[in-house]
């Protein structure tokens, strides 16, 4: 028996003759995650966290696991909830009538996923958003993130995270129309390096609005 089989067997027994220890591993699995939410909210607000903030923000959360290649969202739902990715990583994307993925968007950890039309608007997404990798998230609903404001830190990192999107996204369309397919590599291997380690080739061409092959040429340039 391999050590992946015996802690399999320790997880099953734990779970089934000794539920106060499940209930505790789970406990301790959320605390961690609240941790790094708590962190990341403080890095990016000059308001600090007090420990009323930190229950209130754990009332709004929601912590899931989505393993490889489940939906956080797909096609035709309605986005109802805003993740933060503790770990793992996920995509978004379209797919056109010849069943092409053409991707739009891809995430890693600390990075909050949504289809935000879909979200903000209550109508029909167009888009699916899968986890490459087994992925933990904290999630959050509409209503929640209308709460959120009651917090000065959160208060701050919206308006934050509203503004560095619009940027992000005008970005994204400037390169798409600007400039060639180098660039556009160069450019996203300065700005989520880690893009290119985490992601298959064929998401990260996708997501570049390029060919498999024009990707793999400009590699074997540099």
């Amino acid at each position: 028996m391999n050590l992946k089989s015996i802690f399999k067997d320790q997880i099953i027994f734990i779970k089934f003759v000794n539920p106060e220890i499940s209930l505790l591993i789970s406990m301790n699995i959320n605390q961690d995650s609240f941790l790094i939410l708590f962190n990341y909210i403080e890095a990016h607000s000059s308001s600090p966290l007090t420990l009323e903030d930190k229950e209130f923000i754990r009332e709004l959360f929601v912590y899931k696991k989505i393993s490889r290649k489940q939906f956080f969202l797909k096609q035709g739902e309605i986005c109802k909830y805003c993740g933060f990715i503790i770990n793992g990583s996920m995509k978004q994307y379209s797919v056109d009538d010849l069943g092409k993925e053409n991707v739009i968007n891809l995430y890693l950890e600390n990075w909050w996923v949504a289809d935000r039309e879909s979200l903000l608007g209550s109508k029909p997404t167009i888009y699916n958003i899968e986890a490459c990798e087994d992925t933990e998230i904290l999630m959050i609903s509409q209503e929640g993130i209308n709460e959120m404001t009651k917090v000065p830190a959160l208060n701050e990192l919206t308006k934050r995270l509203d503004m560095n999107h619009g940027i992000a996204m005008q970005n994204r369309i400037n390169n798409a129309i600007s400039l060639p397919a180098a660039e556009r590599y160069n450019n996203l291997f300065k700005t989520h390096p880690a893009f290119l380690q985490r992601f298959p080739q064929h998401l990260i061409a996708s997501y570049l609005g390029i060919t498999k092959e024009t990707l793999s040429r400009i590699r074997k340039q540099k």
